[in-house]
Order: C-alpha cells, then structure tokens, then sequence
C-alpha cells in the first residue's frame, strides 16, 4: 500500500499521464483536421473535374463517389490514429500489425458475410446499379437511396424511416430514376356524357401542359377509350416525365381535368 500511495503521489507519475492525454487529445485533433481538409479537397477536386473531365460521369453517381471516398478517408485516419495511440502507450507496432493480418485471416473465414457485403458494395458501385438520391425498390422496400457504403446501403422511405440494408443481401433493384416515367391517368365519363367534347376539352389542358410544369418532357396523348365499364366510359392519357415524378403529374392532370369538365357542365364518373 505505501508504495502504491508512493507512486501516486511522485509527480512524474502525473507528469506521465498528462503527457500522454496530451499526446492522445493532439492524434485526435490532428485526425479530424485531417478528415475535415481531406472532404474537403475530395468535393473541390469533383467540382473542378467536373468541368474538365473527358468521360462524362453524372451528377447521382458523383455524389455516390464523393460519399463513398469520405467515408474510405474517414476509416482510414482514424485507424492510422488507433495506432498512433496505441504507440504512445508503449505497444510494439509492428508485431501488432502482423498478429492483425492472422487474426484478420482467420476471421475472414467466420465472417464470410461481411465480406460478401463489402464485395457486393463494390460491384453496386462501380456498376452503378443506383445511386445516392435514386428512388428504389429493394427486396420490397422502396425509398430514397441516402447513403451507400461498402459494407450497408441506406433508404429513405416515403414516410421518413431509414432502412439499412447489408449490401450482400440485395439480389434484386427496381431503380425508378434511371429512365423518364410514364403518368397514366384514367378519366371515367358517364354513358351520357359527350365523350368527343370532352376529349376536346382536354386536349386544351394538354397543350399548355409542358409549358407550365417541367417535369411533363412532351405534350401528354389522349389515347382514347380503353375501357367500357357497366356504369361509365374510360379515357386513357397519357403524359412522358421526369423519373420518379410521374405520380405527382398524374395528380395534376386529374385535377386540371375535373375542374375542366365540370365547369363545362361535365361530370367525371366516380367508381
């Protein structure tokens, strides 16, 4: 006990440890200096290649990149400043790295799905399969894609929620933002109404159609009657859009269309 007391009270003992909090407070500071100027050389070296880069590479994909080499630079720092401490506590380094390598091996094999996942992130990448800001259908599960990283892909659904997804586990990707979308709208008319008066009614709504929204690329189609219903007649149109904003159109024309048609004494049939 009196030596124990001893060497708490020598003031080389203190001295030792405010040494190295300070050598452990100084790796950390520098480290995250490092990851704040590496993002930041990362997003002004996109921006610059943008406007001189021969191979064009598009703007969801940049972002799926520039994510993707922040996150590899962030693991990287921090695992050189893991080391760093570790040799400020006296460790033998080199040793230390070469036990990693055989306990690394012999996890590889019990870990064969982290490595399925980290494998599977790469080809998701680099075969650009979707990217950060897409809208997809994952194994059933439909959202915006936040995040992609080696190992999870990140969604954000319509509602709010994040899912996370291990990327070994994605076999299947329905990828909503890749080609224009196609608004399918259904007008129901009664029996009586005058379906060619209608029919020109809204061809007036579609003309200026584009002109005022520009996610609607051409003039939408009437394709005429698709269906002969018991109560009512079925007129089908047609609009070419943006991707993902074919829904969000589709509820423009309804409304347009109905307002339309009632005030020239038309009534659209409810089902």
């Amino acid at each position: 006990m009196e030596n124990i007391k001893e060497h708490i009270m020598n003031s080389e003992f203190w001295l030792s440890i405010g040494e190295k909090a300070l050598h452990i407070f100084l790796i950390l500071l520098l480290a995250g200096i490092v990851i704040k100027l590496s993002r930041k050389i990362i997003d002004r070296l996109f921006v610059k290649q943008r406007h001189h880069r021969k191979i064009s590479i598009s703007e969801r994909r940049e972002n799926t990149l520039t994510k993707l080499l922040k996150s590899v630079v962030t693991y990287i720092v921090y695992f050189v400043a893991f080391i760093m401490i570790l040799s400020a506590f006296g460790f033998e380094i080199m040793p230390l790295i070469a036990g990693a390598g055989v306990v690394g091996l012999a996890i590889g094999f019990g870990a064969q799905s982290l490595v399925k996942d980290i494998i599977s992130g790469f080809f998701i990448i680099f075969e650009d399969q979707f990217s950060v800001g897409d809208y997809v259908d994952i194994l059933g599960i439909e959202g915006t894609v936040e995040e992609i990283g080696l190992r999870t892909t990140k969604l954000k659904s319509y509602t709010g929620e994040q899912q996370i997804i291990p990327n070994g586990n994605i076999t299947q990707v329905t990828n909503y933002s890749i080609h224009n979308g196609l608004a399918i709208v259904d007008i129901n008319l009664s029996y009586e109404a005058d379906v060619e008066q209608a029919e020109k009614l809204i061809e007036m709504i579609l003309e200026d159609l584009p002109g005022r929204y520009k996610e609607v690329l051409a003039k939408p189609t009437i394709e005429g009657i698709e269906a002969l219903e018991l109560s009512h007649v079925v007129i089908r149109i047609i609009a070419e859009t943006l991707p993902n904003h074919q829904v969000m159109i589709s509820r423009v024309i309804r409304k347009e269309i109905k307002e339309k048609l009632n005030s020239n004494g038309i009534t659209v049939h409810h089902t």
